[in-house]
């Protein structure tokens, strides 16, 4: 295969021979389009939708601009995680995605504009966000627009577009690198399921080669406020309790809670820092704790290059920590505050470990774990 062929496979579509429709755990499906393709560019995938639309949300978008070749696997994918991601936050939100992963995220803090909160969660790891798909859950208006075409993106995504907006993002001859970009209009979904004690709206499913099916209850969570969220303690049974000397601050709780539910969506081992409403850096898809700690700080020490420190943020980590090796390395760079599930046999020493540096800790009490 010649590189001219390989590169026009990522912009046209790969056919397949899909069903208009299929019956799955007793419930009709039906076709909403063929995809440009799945993971890869030589993969034909389709997107179906139930029949009877009953709690359907991104099944039920609106195309409002596609390029030439129309959404990949990968943009419902991205956009899907992100939703995971934008549901739980209920002040306005953005949510940048790459690979299925957030590349940057945030909310609105201190009065910002939709255009400050979309340029902080972008310029949280601006690298990544090259060709990313961008997602919110609020209208997004023009200045946003503007602030969005200065950049690659992949698509946008979000509930309401404004007619000013709709035009900046349309308007492919004064934004020529960005003419093949995707909009993507998606009902409200601030009323999907979150929490354990709502109703799962399907299932979980991994198809394994030899045609084998998991089916799992998507993630819910039981964090529903700050005030689910534990002060850490441990009862050892040679060393005695341990509790945590100092308390979150009113900002590092909202920055805790805040840097949890992006953590949902961040692809196991992973560790999210958080500061002020923003993402300051995602470590994602390492094998063991610390690694996940050491990628997102190494990431943060890139972005900052001396200029500014992690002073004051936090760091939300989807497992608990085995050693206390993780937390020395988060609280020596300035992490201030941690949220971790608890439930390690070392958790007395992660404790230890935040008082001698002055750092507090919560219990989440659950991991979310993800390994997608």
């Amino acid at each position: 295969m010649a590189e001219q062929d390989l590169k026009k496979m990522y912009r046209t579509q790969t056919v397949g021979e899909f069903p208009e429709g299929f019956d799955l755990l007793g419930r009709a499906y039906e076709k909403v389009e063929n995809l440009r393709y799945g993971t890869n560019p030589h993969q034909p995938a389709a997107f179906y939708r139930p029949s009877d639309n009953q709690g359907v949300v991104l099944g039920r978008y609106e195309i409002l601009k596609t390029g030439k070749s129309g959404l990949s696997q990968t943009n419902l994918e991205d956009m899907q995680h992100a939703i995971g991601i934008l549901k739980f936050l209920q002040r306005p939100a953005c949510a940048v995605m790459k690979h299925c992963n957030p590349s940057g995220v945030a909310m609105k803090v201190d009065g910002q504009e939709l255009v400050q909160i979309y340029e902080r969660a972008r310029d949280a790891d601006a690298q990544a966000a090259f060709g990313s798909v961008v997602v919110f859950n609020t209208e997004v208006d023009e200045d946003t627009a503007v602030a969005i075409m200065q950049t690659i993106v992949e698509g946008v995504a979000a509930p309401a577009f404004s007619e000013a907006a709709l035009a900046v993002l349309n308007d492919t001859p004064r934004f020529k690198r960005n003419k093949e970009i995707r909009l993507i209009k998606v009902p409200d979904f601030s009323s999907l399921p979150k929490f354990i004690d709502e109703k799962a709206s399907g299932f979980e499913m991994k198809i394994f080669d030899d045609g084998s099916v998991i089916l799992a209850q998507p993630y819910l969570s039981r964090v529903k406020s700050v005030d689910d969220l534990v002060p850490a303690y441990n009862e050892h049974k040679k060393k005695g309790r341990v509790d945590i000397a100092r308390q979150p601050t009113e900002r590092e709780l909202d920055d805790l809670l805040f840097a949890w539910y992006v953590n949902i969506h961040v692809r196991s081992n992973g560790v999210v820092i958080a500061k002020n409403g923003q993402t300051l850096a995602v470590g994602t898809g390492e094998q063991d704790r610390v690694g996940a700690v050491q990628q997102a700080l190494i990431k943060a020490g890139q972005k900052y290059k001396g200029n500014e420190t992690l002073e004051g943020a936090v760091m939300s980590s989807d497992g608990f920590f085995p050693f206390r090796d993780a937390v020395d390395s988060a609280t020596s760079a300035g992490i201030a505050a941690i949220v971790q599930p608890g439930g390690s046999m070392n958790d007395f020493d992660a404790i230890t470990a935040c008082n001698e540096a002055g750092a507090t800790m919560v219990f989440s009490l659950e991991r979310c774990f993800s390994h997608h």
